[in-house]
């Protein structure tokens, strides 16, 4: 019997594609900041947690917030909480 199951061999093999460079690039530098996420569902506002090619962890309110790249309007790094 074949086992097609992919074991973590397999895993190196897979080539990564980016949504949006720029985008990744930017996202990375401010890992550990705050930040302000509009996606096309909600908005959210929390700490940067990681970035990943296809998706970023936003932590808000103790829960972590997993959103695909490709599902950001738009982000504001170290956003001001005053109302001017």
């Amino acid at each position: 019997m074949k086992n097609d199951h992919k074991g973590a061999d397999d895993m190196e093999e897979i080539e990564w594609k980016l949504e949006d460079p720029y985008v990744y690039q930017t996202l990375s530098s401010v890992v550990g900041n705050q930040v302000a996420v509009q996606t096309t569902k909600f908005s959210v506002r929390g700490i940067l947690k990681n970035v990943m090619p296809d998706h970023i962890v936003v932590e808000m309110g103790g829960n972590n917030f997993f959103i695909r790249t490709k599902e950001i309007i738009w982000v504001v790094p170290n956003p001001s909480y005053k109302m001017e």
